[in-house]
């Protein structure tokens, strides 16, 4: 009894025939893979060329990004410690004026919250 869907040889020379057959489409497909890969390779090569190029380029903004933002923030940090410094210095030389400021400021935040 057959099976579906197989070939079954009525001689013997027929199953080497139909063995070099199965060789031979083997054969070039091996082939035509072959030609397939040596023809993709180049393009394969330039795009990860391409794509190495833009990872550097990337990396090396991101880099110069990250030593700007480093610096202007011990910049910003500077200010900052200045600034703190000098308020500090002004509420302790006039501090009923820095009183009658907060007091204000309170004051002013209070009526923008509750109308709200």
């Amino acid at each position: 009894m057959e099976t579906p869907g197989r070939v079954t040889p009525t001689t013997a020379d027929g199953n080497g025939t139909m063995a070099r057959g199965i060789d031979q489409a083997a054969a070039g497909t091996h082939e035509a893979i072959a030609k397939v890969t040596d023809a993709a390779r180049p393009t394969v090569d330039r795009m990860a060329s391409g794509a190495h190029q833009a990872v550097d380029k990337i990396a090396g903004v991101a880099t110069q990004a990250a030593e700007k933002l480093g610096v202007k923030g011990g910049q910003i940090k500077e200010a900052q410690a200045r600034l703190m410094e000098e308020c500090s210095g002004y509420v302790r030389n006039n501090p009923l004026a820095s009183l009658g400021i907060a007091v204000a400021a309170g004051f002013l935040l209070s009526r923008l919250i509750s109308s709200r």
